[in-house]
């Protein structure tokens, strides 16, 4: 299925700010992309080194070879290009992924006035143990009870 890469390259003056509430409510959702997302970048980085591995071997390429890495990198092309489709489903939701293999990902929401993500960890019990602002360093992490839980269901827009 082909997306219309104009839409995608138009930005938004705006992204979905989550009440607790909503961020909870996705969280299947996400968590599902989020398996997706890991799974196909680890089948993406074992067909990259694959190629790696056949183009390095010495000497000069026989058919058979060029066959296996011809195909090695369909493969690879294709698990990519399944990543760049969930990968894109899960900024429709204005949710970014912070590192694929990790299982992280960033939800957005408003904490004093200011843009701040919960930090939504595949791999934690509870996956959204913390939070950070938008201005904390990336390795930032703040407990979950800091942020102040609002029980409003309004869409905030920042």
């Amino acid at each position: 299925m082909k997306r219309d890469r104009k839409a995608s390259r138009r930005r938004r003056d705006s992204i979905q700010a989550y009440t607790l509430t909503q961020a909870l409510r996705v969280l299947p959702y996400v968590g599902s992309i989020m398996r997706s997302l890991r799974e196909w970048r680890l089948e993406a980085m074992q067909y990259h080194r694959s190629v790696r591995r056949i183009a390095d071997r010495p000497g000069r390429p026989d058919r058979s070879t060029l066959l296996e890495l011809e195909e090695a990198n369909r493969s690879r092309a294709a698990a990519e290009e399944r990543f760049d489709e969930a990968l894109h489903d899960l900024h429709t939701l204005d949710v970014y992924c912070l590192d694929p293999v990790r299982g992280e990902a960033l939800i957005p929401f408003v904490h004093d006035d200011q843009l701040a993500w919960y930090v939504y960890d595949l791999f934690d019990d509870e996956p959204l143990r913390s939070w950070r602002y938008h201005t904390d360093p990336l390795d930032v992490r703040r407990p979950r009870a800091e942020a102040g839980e609002k029980s409003d269901d309004e869409p905030l827009v920042v």
